[in-house]
């Protein structure tokens, strides 16, 4: 991954900030706010706070039912919004499906795999989807929890066995450990990038391997979609999954690719209204997807003010994005490794590695680093960040985690290390 196309200037930089109302305001004694944590959940522009408000204000009903003005407006903008949000990322509308968050879209895949286990679905979803004693599910040790739980459970629930790519002492995927990837494997879930090191995974030699062992890919794309352009398809993957309320849309939505035949033959995860054809007190029929995976009232408010955030980056340009914040990983990574006692987490080489930069500091437990930051008005991430495996393998609990969107400046990160400069002479820790 290299950040390509034009950054932001100076101009348009001010342009994207007066468009995030609550990047104005102050905290702590009247302190400027710097937002450092869009990794946990980004700032929402003017336009998606219009768009979810219009709704509410003009068009609120439920969508593809009712004979109504009203309800065919709403399904409309259900339905634009679908359409938009596939076009972002490449994909066609049928081959996206709403879902809460990248969590439930995840968990779909899974349930729908031992679903198929158990002959839901028929001979073709057991095919394809299926997993049993003998099978081997991989995943990687850089995993969010969201991208590792549901699969243990899968294993748990199957008899699969849950193995996994490992990582080099500097955060990245070892390509050494590359052949767990096998003839048994029925699924690879990885991450697109990590929401602890900002590492980019090498998704196309995963997919490789993946593809010539007969194995489906699952892409979590929450850390990736938000920052760079993504195109689902020409990455080969089967499945991605992302958030977007990380992507400056609202809470409460997300999304499911998935390849048209393989949703197509996929059985349902969540069962219910909306999602059926024919129900009879015996037996029921199901919608064509994405139909079949929406059951119950739909989130259409939320995925209205997702089209005008997608709206709002294409309109920014990806490209332009990426290396605006390319520029911000860069100084986040000189700014963090220029500190004494100070340990960034992950790569400190900037190719491939997004403006996501966790941190530990010698002698000081991370909350206190984030309480002493947040008393300077800059909100960063503390804790493990539902991602213990990881922090084990690079040796530590929990650490901090500073991470820039589009509306982050140069001027908030330089406030931020000189902030974090003060943090070991604060708590008296001196040596080392």
């Amino acid at each position: 991954m290299t950040a390509v196309g034009q950054a932001l200037s100076a101009t348009e930089l001010a342009a994207v900030r007066a468009d995030f109302p609550l990047l104005g305001r102050t905290v702590r004694d009247g302190r400027e706010l710097v937002y450092l944590d869009t990794a946990a959940t980004s700032q929402k522009p003017q336009c998606v706070l219009d768009a979810v408000e219009e709704y509410y204000t003009r068009s609120n009903a439920a969508v593809h039912r009712g004979a109504h003005a009203l309800a065919e407006e709403a399904t409309e903008l259900y339905e634009q919004a679908r359409a938009a949000v596939a076009a972002f990322v490449g994909a066609r509308p049928h081959e996206v499906v709403w879902v809460k968050n990248a969590t439930e879209g995840i968990n779909l895949v899974a349930y729908a795999a031992s679903n198929a286990a158990l002959g839901r679905g028929g001979e073709r979803a057991r095919e394809l989807f299926a997993v049993g004693p003998g099978d081997e599910i991989v995943v990687t040790e850089a995993e969010h929890h969201a991208n590792l739980v549901p699969w243990q459970e899968l294993c748990a629930r199957t008899g699969a066995t849950l193995r996994w790519i490992g990582l080099t002492d500097d955060g990245r995927l070892d390509p050494a450990t590359f052949d767990v990837i096998t003839e048994r494997t029925r699924y690879v879930a990885l991450t697109h990038a990590s929401n602890v090191t900002g590492a980019v995974s090498p998704v196309a030699d995963v997919v490789a391997r993946a593809k010539a062992a007969g194995a489906l890919v699952v892409l979590d794309a929450s850390q990736s979609v938000p920052h760079l352009a993504v195109d689902l398809p020409a990455l080969g993957v089967d499945f991605a999954v992302f958030s977007g309320h990380k992507m400056l849309g609202p809470t409460g939505v997300g999304v499911l690719y998935g390849r048209a035949e393989l949703l197509e033959a996929m059985p349902p995860f969540l069962t219910g209204g909306s999602m059926v054809e024919v129900v009879t007190m015996e037996a029921t029929t199901y919608a064509p997807p994405p139909t079949r995976f929406e059951a119950g009232t739909q989130m259409v408010a939320e995925t209205v003010g997702l089209r005008a955030a997608v709206g709002y980056l294409a309109e920014l340009g990806m490209d332009a994005v990426a290396a605006h914040e390319a520029q911000l990983a860069a100084l986040l990574l000189d700014g963090v490794a220029s500190v004494p006692g100070v340990r960034v987490l992950g790569p400190t080489d900037p190719a491939d590695r997004l403006a996501v930069v966790a941190f530990s500091v010698d002698g000081v437990h991370p909350h206190d680093v984030g309480q002493l930051l947040d008393d300077a008005g800059i909100a960063v991430r503390v804790g493990h960040h539902c991602a213990q495996p990881l922090h084990r393998r690079l040796g530590v609990h929990a650490s901090t985690r500073a991470s820039a969107g589009v509306y982050t400046t140069a001027e908030e990160i330089e406030r931020f290390v000189d902030a974090l400069g003060g943090v070991r002479s604060f708590f008296g820790v001196t040596h080392g």
